[in-house]
């Protein structure tokens, strides 16, 4: 009898199905030019805490060394500092912003740093020798990159010889290594530029036409169409005293706006495609003109695809980002002790010109 149970066991535990695997995430964001950088970083966190998710690395297009203190301070911040940052080396945006400055240079009464960080100002890496390393370490087709910044970095990366990290070139890696490109940018129908293709136009000519892997647009009209609450600022981070994402909110604009939500949707896009929150285009293939505009040819050989967002998808939608976002961080069982000290910039980007 208790063999035959036994059996019954065993089979029972055959038959269930496997847990889904974290989505493995590479993020490459131009943080510090808007604030819905910070928000989708808050959101892969947040979906890390839910064993949905596993953040890789984080590289860095805008060329400012605060931009890449303040991914720090955020990783930092939910506990996982080790995750490898780099940044672009002579970036298109160099500018200083109050919103990555301000909580990096933070203090308390007694001189502390409101936010622990694990790197020197200054002192990240070259994006592509983080891109390398990292994807020179992971298994075959099993890592998403959620692009929501401009294209410098992953063009770079295409261009990029064999080395010491892997006797591939960049192009080969990408190949390899990566099943999916999720990328903010463009705008469907192509209405106007959007940032972060104009910014660096050759770059995402490169990219989204050389780019191995089938790629997913979220357009400018997505996180248009559903707005960040201030409200959720004020209220939903007030869980814990401190908030580097809430501090870098209060600092893109004055208080209180709300913000269209456009880096947001292709991290929660990336990481859970079947959920149900946008739909898809047809296959086809978009191409960046030399004005930056996005075109989408309809093709069954594409491998482009754009997200389309319905009236009864928004409210669902943009709860899920609220709540992702604004999540409690898991406990955070070890103690750290990092730099801090830098010097302040003047200079603020007006708020209305960067998705």
């Amino acid at each position: 009898m208790l063999h035959a149970i036994l059996v019954v066991i065993c089979i029972a535990l055959v038959c269930m199905p496997l847990a889904a695997q974290p989505v493995r995430v590479i993020f490459d964001t131009d943080i510090g030019n808007d604030v819905d950088d910070a928000l989708a970083l808050a959101i892969l966190h947040a979906l890390e805490s839910r064993g949905e998710a596993k953040l890789l690395a984080v590289t860095v297009t805008k060329d400012n060394p605060y931009a890449a203190a303040l991914v720090d301070v955020i990783d930092t911040f939910y506990g996982r500092g080790e995750i490898p940052i780099g940044i672009v080396k002579n970036g298109k945006t160099p500018q200083d912003s109050p919103m990555i400055r301000v909580p990096v240079e933070r203090k308390r009464p007694n001189g502390s740093n409101v936010y622990l960080r694990r790197m020197a100002l200054g002192a990240a890496p070259d994006a592509v020798e983080i891109l390398r390393k990292v994807l020179a370490n992971e298994s075959d087709q099993s890592v998403t990159i959620v692009q929501v910044g401009f294209s410098t970095n992953l063009a770079r990366l295409l261009d990029s010889q064999p080395d010491s990290i892997s006797p591939l070139t960049g192009a080969e890696l990408a190949a390899k290594k990566v099943r999916l490109l999720v990328a903010m940018a463009g705008s469907f129908p192509p209405k106007q530029p959007e940032f972060n293709v104009v910014t660096d136009i050759p770059s995402a000519q490169k990219v989204f036409n050389e780019w191995p892997s089938p790629v997913i647009f979220s357009g400018f009209e997505i996180g248009e169409a559903m707005l960040f609450p201030s409200r959720s600022i004020e209220h939903d981070f007030s869980w814990v005293r401190d908030h580097p994402v809430a501090d870098a909110y209060r600092n893109y604009m004055r208080m209180p706006y709300d913000r269209p939500t456009w880096d947001l949707t292709a991290a929660l896009y990336a990481v859970r495609p079947d959920a149900g929150y946008f739909s898809l285009s047809p296959n086809g293939t978009v191409r960046v003109d030399d004005k930056g505009y996005t075109h989408f040819t309809p093709s069954a050989e594409g491998k482009h695809r754009y997200l389309i967002l319905s009236e009864e998808q928004k409210a669902r939608t943009l709860e899920a980002m609220i709540l992702l976002a604004s999540q409690p961080r898991a406990p955070i069982s070890r103690a750290f002790t990092g730099p801090s000290r830098a010097p302040a910039g003047p200079w603020r980007r007006p708020a209305s010109s960067a998705p």
